[in-house]
């Protein structure tokens, strides 16, 4: 492994100030490809590069059902359903983390928001989550606006538990910060959760847009790694500080 390649701890270290943002996050499914770092450099923001493991970097649709969602601790915001597509960065103090490429979420008024006050490329979509025959769940996302049409659709079928995670799987799903561009700056947020409960999953159909126009190529192969959780209890905090 190179010197700079870093394997996250699957446990969250301690929030670092007062919590902005606690969500519960259900029925959460991990697809991963491997890409080459340099293929994506470019699309992260200033300060930050592609974090690597085994010489190569990861893009992922990561999507899930938001069964709660409260500002401070207090004031409860909706329910909604998320599918984001993410990259995987190290800043220039090696702090590891998420960038969002893209959010599509179906709440009009979360997706405003998060996009005024953090900076996130949240898009307005139709979406749904629901369990079928034979204990699949089915995942579909439209989007409406903004940003370039796009969707997705796929099946996956949770199985086994997963008892010892290979270092890949503990790479793109033990992430504790994001790094996102806010008023014309990088900014590093933190973020905790329970450990993942992670299964492997089987994938039954699979059809996507949202990694293509969020600038990346994959072609049309469905993802090597799927991954499947029942969820985890989700915060955020407001103890950000600015990437150097």
């Amino acid at each position: 492994m190179d010197p700079e390649e870093f394997l996250p701890s699957p446990v969250a270290p301690p929030l670092p100030g007062p919590v902005l943002l606690t969500q519960d996050w259900r029925d959460v499914v991990f697809l991963h490809w491997p890409v080459p770092p340099e293929s994506v450099a470019h699309l992260l923001p200033p300060g930050t590069r592609p974090d690597v493991l085994g010489g190569v970097t990861y893009v992922g649709i990561v999507a899930f059902r938001v069964t709660g969602t409260h500002v401070l601790g207090r004031v409860p915001v909706g329910r909604f359903n998320e599918f984001n597509v993410r990259l995987y960065s190290v800043d220039d103090r090696g702090r590891r983390g998420v960038v969002f490429m893209s959010l599509d979420a179906d709440s009009p008024h979360n997706v405003a928001a998060a996009r005024l006050l953090a900076g996130l490329r949240y898009m307005w979509a139709g979406t749904s989550i629901g369990t079928g025959p034979e204990g699949r769940i089915g995942y579909a996302c439209l989007r409406r606006c903004p940003g370039p049409r796009a969707a997705t659709r796929f099946r996956v079928r949770p199985g086994d538990p997963v008892a010892r995670p290979s270092p890949m799987e503990v790479f793109v799903t033990a992430r504790w910060g994001l790094h996102t561009r806010v008023l014309g700056g990088t900014r590093w947020v933190r973020i905790a959760h329970q450990p993942w409960r992670l299964h492997r999953a089987e994938l039954t159909e699979f059809r996507d847009s949202l990694v293509g126009a969020a600038g990346i190529a994959v072609g049309e192969r469905p993802p090597p790694s799927v991954l499947w959780s029942p969820g985890v209890d989700a915060a955020v905090s407001l103890g950000a500080d600015p990437t150097p």
